[in-house]
């Protein structure tokens, strides 16, 4: 029984090694949980994503892949020192994609190695009259899968909380980055009324897609 179990245990790390084969976000990390997403449509302007770790876990690794090399990739990262998981990161990452070069087709897939949460402090500056950077904003995400349909979806803030920003992302599952004409059979377009934002995706038929649509907030 131990040996199938022991089997078992090497199967799933072997698919979980293969599937990160080609980035790096869990290197050098002992302990690491791989989390790929979806491949997300850049734009000319700044495209944002919010990738997750499993619960009880803290973003410890980042890469990602591109389908063309004009896309600039960064990531949301919080002040502090050192700079380490914790700190700079929490259990979410968010990347930031933009479109400098290249097909309005163009993808890129985020990935995120996880490592159990261990807490972590931040060291306060001591500067007279001065505060040390915080959380100002809260952010919201909300993710719409569509399949040859038409869907509409909306979002807001918490009771305590205003709107401030909302923003959405076109993404594609899969190991390979989708084909231009396959990018182009989905449209996604937002607005905010009243602090409310709401995300309206058709999908034409066939199509498999997802639609992040994030918002941020501020307390009141």
């Amino acid at each position: 029984m131990r040996l199938l179990v022991l089997a078992a245990v090497l199967a799933l790390a072997g698919v979980a090694a293969s599937s990160a084969a080609a980035t790096n976000e869990c290197r050098g990390l002992q302990v690491c949980v791989p989390v790929a997403g979806p491949w997300v449509v850049a734009t000319a302007g700044q495209t944002e994503f919010q990738l997750s770790c499993p619960k009880n876990y803290i973003v410890a690794g980042l890469d990602a892949e591109l389908s063309a090399r004009g896309i600039d990739v960064g990531f949301v990262g919080s002040l502090g020192s050192p700079v380490n998981p914790g700190i700079t990161t929490s259990r979410d990452a968010v990347f930031l994609g933009r479109l400098v070069r290249g097909s309005s087709a163009s993808t890129f897939r985020p990935h995120i190695g996880c490592v159990p949460a261990s807490g972590g402090g931040r060291r306060v500056p001591t500067a007279h009259d001065a505060y040390p950077p915080g959380k100002p904003t809260m952010r919201h995400v909300l993710q719409v899968r569509v399949n040859g349909e038409t869907a509409t979806r909306s979002l807001r803030c918490a009771r305590n909380e205003r709107l401030v920003g909302a923003s959405h992302a076109v993404g594609f599952f899969g190991d390979s980055p989708p084909g231009a004409a396959f990018v182009r059979q989905v449209r996604a377009s937002h607005r905010v009324h009243n602090g409310v934002a709401t995300v309206t995706v058709r999908s034409a038929e066939g199509v498999s897609a997802v639609v992040q649509l994030d918002i941020v907030c501020v307390p009141r």
